[in-house]
């Protein structure tokens, strides 16, 4: 089978082309003479540019994320706090992208940090700091809204850190310090409580059942001749004790 023969006119036109490989992750908005091509984005595949007519720009459809700067912002409560993000986006219009903004992705940096800002300025400081998901989501939701003319998709926003000042940390350290002396204190007091409570309960027992007494004093000598072998014990017998007790435990003794 012969080769295809081409004519030098043929060869000519084919050479003057540019060769355009769009990856599977990429589009190409190309324009011809000022006008965008029918059917808008192009790819993926391969397309021939016609030079000085036409020209083209490729668009990445991939996540991209980028960190907000870190930004002072004075809270609702007038608390300065210094806190970052960090977004995650993708260009879903590619055609958008390019046609409605000059920098999709240079505007979509300078939105972040001014909504970062304005949002957080309505919140108080202990909002900022234990609601930070319901935060991120309002944000992504504002930052998504803001985008899509631009063919942009904001699809996270994470604030990354919370930093306060010197001075208000050590203020929050200490009251933090405070609160957890005044519940030890309160745990305490209703420690001893209990225990005055179950000693008044056993005294109660006691009194009622003088062979508990015995045994009870029997247990004591136990507990000291174990733990502290040196000492000597001289068990006296219960009746000699007799004596030194309240009334109403001679009269259950007799």
């Amino acid at each position: 089978m012969s080769p295809i023969q081409l004519s030098s006119t043929t060869r000519k036109r084919i050479d003057s082309l540019i060769l355009l490989v769009v990856q599977e992750y990429e589009r190409a908005v190309i324009f011809r003479l000022g006008r965008l091509l029918h059917g808008g984005s192009k790819g993926p595949g391969i397309f021939f540019i016609l030079p000085c007519i036409e020209n083209y720009t490729k668009v990445d459809l991939r996540t991209l994320t980028f960190d907000v700067p870190p930004q002072e912002v004075l809270t609702k409560d007038s608390v300065t706090v210094s806190v970052d993000a960090v977004v995650y986006y993708r260009v879903h219009n590619a055609t958008v992208s390019v046609a409605n903004v000059e920098n999709a992705h240079h505007s979509t940096r300078l939105l972040a940090q001014t909504t970062l800002r304005n949002m957080l300025g309505t919140h108080n400081l202990h909002e900022i700091l234990a609601d930070r998901e319901t935060i991120s989501n309002t944000m992504q939701n504002c930052l998504d809204e803001a985008t899509d003319r631009w063919g942009i998709k904001v699809e996270r926003v994470e604030i990354k850190d919370v930093r306060l000042p010197v001075q208000l940390q050590r203020a929050m350290a200490a009251e933090a310090e405070a609160a957890r002396e005044a519940r030890a204190k309160v745990i305490a007091a209703e420690g001893e409580w209990k225990a005055s409570r179950a000693l008044k309960e056993a005294a109660e027992v006691i009194a009622q059942s003088p062979a508990a007494l015995q045994l009870r004093y029997l247990q004591t000598l136990n507990t000291i001749s174990a733990e502290k072998n040196s000492t000597i014990i001289f068990p006296l017998p219960i009746d000699f004790l007799s004596q030194f007790l309240p009334s109403r435990l001679q009269a259950a003794s007799d």
